[in-house]
């Protein structure tokens, strides 16, 4: 019997390999750098070094933003940036190798591709103002805290899932 099998262009990496594998990398960056990983630093420092060259006076009266600012060092300057700049480049590799590289919305038929667009935004701004309010993301609190078995990244791995799971029920009609 002869049977030909499709492959499907969304396929990706096995989730439980994919896990394996970052946690190898957390743990040969905590040998490289003494820390962990984490996005929302390269975030706030791009947010920071904007204010600073758009309102360098508000910046310097600020306390938040003058905690960063330095005359010998920029906010730029950080291995947080270089590692984000890092994963884009390697994002952008790996999507041209697989063909993956177009624009679109993924969404369900129940929506449309403007309101998922909408709710994204609105949950990567809510995300965002929670990684600062927690002092770091989900790579940076919850799987580098967890890493070094950190009382604060279990329960802010709980946190993440948690609500995600509570929410759920609420906007399931969006994606399912």
């Amino acid at each position: 019997m002869n049977t030909k099998y499709k492959t499907n262009p969304h396929q990706y990496w096995n989730p439980y390999f994919g896990g394996f594998l970052l946690g190898i990398i957390i743990i040969f960056t905590f040998y490289l750098t003494g820390r962990g990983l984490g996005a929302s630093g390269a975030i706030k420092s791009s947010v920071v070094t904007v204010v600073e060259n758009v309102a360098p006076k508000h910046a310097e009266s600020n306390s938040y933003y003058s905690q960063f600012i330095t005359d010998d060092k920029s906010p730029m300057n950080t291995w947080l940036v270089y590692e984000a700049l890092g994963i884009l480049i390697g994002a952008f590799i790996s999507g041209s190798i697989s063909g993956r590289i177009k624009w679109r919305v993924q969404h369900s038929p129940k929506i449309t591709a403007k309101r998922r667009l909408i709710f994204a935004l609105i949950g990567g701004i809510l995300f965002g103002l929670g990684a600062q309010i927690a002092r770091g993301c989900t790579s940076g609190a919850a799987l580098s805290g967890m890493a070094v078995l950190s009382t604060g990244g279990f329960l802010t791995m709980l946190s993440i899932f948690g609500s995600a799971y509570a929410f759920a029920y609420f906007f399931r009609k969006n994606w399912i």
